[in-house]
């Protein structure tokens, strides 16, 4: 062989071998991409799904005349890189126990997708005392009726034993029915092919008024009883130590189907009063109950700021902080865009609080910021997304959130590509409050990998109430947001506020001219 030729060779060859052996085992690990479901709906939604990418799984709201377990899907969109093992888009689908969903990339993630569907039950029967016990999981139904009633000739009133529209009952039962109950009752309620056997039984009871429940408040207690379903049914109370009773306005008092209640209003904060149900002439056994206090809002007039290097702290400089806002993420990229005003309501002195939503970054590298202020800590920056602490411990209940706030908004002008579709409409500020039963203060995260924000319908919401705009303003104006608690009787722990000058900012949307004033923020306790 020719040496030169050789010379050639051999280099070549030991870089080969060099090559080959570096392709014998590759210890560079795959990348960790979570795949994310992004969108999707289904026919016969009553609200938007819900995605949650720290668990990895979504939650479908339907109406009940849906076949839950022949879900047809409308829209469903995934990480743009995946492989799904399903095509949703095809077919119906069984959501009666929760499905999975397998999303790939170089790693598989086990999406786990289920349906929340309320099925609205009822039956009654004229001159029933109380409410009609419905256990929907053993499909029985239990009414209570006065001693003297006929069990054979029961007359009933309305009835629903499944989906609207959708149901048959064997036998055939509709309202203005006679029924016999003087022995349990059998009924089979058909819907969608399927079959739910009902056992309805009547009782007799001596006493024809109660007091069920009473649950106080700071500056109200609510009342509730059971009475006959035709009677006249109403409340008294009277402060312990008085024999003066008060009977409760019919305006405040609810009556449905013998199950009634009310709201006392106006009263003294830790202060006993005596309660009792009443129908016609007919008196109710008696509770006393003792009001709570009241609790004023710390720093709720947002006088007092401080300034901890270019981040403006609505605290007072080595006081007790309750609110914080987003300036330290905001800071990283810019200045703090919530800041002391001295623009306050006419009339008025002192400061406001300004909250603007402006971008953050340089050469068009960066994110859009909201102006925003809550109850809570801000905990650290990932990257350029905030964590958060929400709440504050709370544990009276109050009935109003009030202040005075000014918007001047603008067209959308950044959205990720979430909120794309939003781009050129106004843009909203958002102003609410939340009473919650946390354990601890909330987690906020806005990276879109592990992303978890608050979502007012989650069963840690007690009471919760809402102000949006979406116009601009000339000047202050006063608001009270009234809180609509789904129970009386469950006691908050934290209490959350946010104002924001973009609805959308934990999205990173808004409008850059967005500009949102609040002052005076102040609980009320009585209606």
């Amino acid at each position: 062989m020719n040496k030169k030729i050789q010379n050639i060779i051999i280099p070549i060859l030991g870089t080969a071998a060099i090559l080959s052996s570096g392709c014998i085992k590759n210890d560079l690990p795959y990348p960790k991409i979570p795949q994310n479901i992004l969108s999707i709906a289904a026919k016969g939604e009553l609200s938007a799904a819900k995605i949650d990418s720290t668990d990895f799984s979504v939650k479908l709201f339907l109406d009940e005349e849906v076949d839950i377990q022949a879900v047809q899907f409308t829209h469903f969109t995934y990480s743009p890189d995946a492989k799904c093992d399903k095509n949703l888009l095809e077919g119906t689908w069984d959501l009666s126990i929760p499905m999975t969903v397998e999303l790939t990339l170089y790693q598989s993630y086990q999406w786990m997708i289920s349906a929340e569907q309320n099925i609205e039950t009822y039956f009654t029967v004229a001159g029933q005392i109380g409410e009609t016990v419905i256990d929907a999981i053993g499909h029985r139904i239990i009414v209570n009726v006065p001693e003297k009633a006929d069990l054979s000739k029961l007359e009933v009133t309305s009835i629903k034993l499944g989906p609207r529209n959708n149901t048959t009952l064997v036998p055939e039962c509709k309202a203005g029915s006679i029924i016999n109950l003087s022995s349990p009752m059998k009924i089979d309620a058909n819907a969608w092919g399927r079959t739910e056997d009902w056992t309805i039984y009547a009782q007799k009871t001596e006493q024809l008024v109660s007091t069920t429940a009473v649950d106080p408040w700071s500056m109200v207690i609510w009342a509730y009883g059971e009475g006959p379903a035709d009677g006249s049914n109403y409340f008294e109370y009277c402060e312990e130590g008085s024999s003066a009773w008060i009977r409760v306005p019919d305006a405040d008092t609810t009556n449905k189907d013998g199950a009634f209640s009310c709201c006392i209003k106006h009263l003294k904060p830790l202060t006993s009063y005596i309660v009792r149900a009443c129908s016609d002439d007919n008196k109710g056994n008696e509770m006393t109950v003792t009001t709570q206090a009241t609790q004023d809002l710390p720093d709720g007039d947002f006088e007092n700021w401080w300034l901890n290097g270019k981040i403006w702290c609505p605290w007072a400089e080595n006081g007790v902080q309750f609110w914080d806002t987003g300036n330290t993420g905001a800071a990283t990229l810019g200045e703090s865009n919530v800041q002391p005003s001295d623009y306050v309501p006419e009339g008025l002195t002192g400061k406001s609080a300004e909250l603007k939503t402006e971008f953050k970054g340089l050469f068009g590298i960066g994110k859009l910021a909201a102006g925003s202020i809550y109850t809570g800590t801000y905990k650290k920056t990932d990257g350029t997304n905030g964590i958060l602490d929400f709440g504050r411990a709370w544990t009276v209940r109050p009935t109003k959130l009030k202040g005075y706030y000014q918007y001047k908004n603008g067209d959308i002008d950044y959205a990720n590509k979430e909120m794309e579709y939003l781009k050129g409409r106004p843009d909203t500020c958002s102003i609410y409050i939340a009473m919650t039963d946390w354990t601890a203060p909330y987690e906020i995260r806005t990276n879109p990998n592990n992303r978890q924000l608050f979502d007012k319908n989650a069963s840690y919401v007690i009471g919760y109430g809402q102000l949006e705009r979406g116009t601009s303003m000339n000047a202050y104006d006063e608001f009270e947001i009234k809180i609509d608690y789904r129970s009386t009787s469950i006691v908050p722990r934290y209490i959350m506020i946010t104002c924001a000058s973009s609805k959308y900012g934990d999205y990173f949307t808004g409008s850059t001219s967005s500009v949102l004033y609040v002052d005076q923020l102040s609980l009320d306790y009585d209606y």
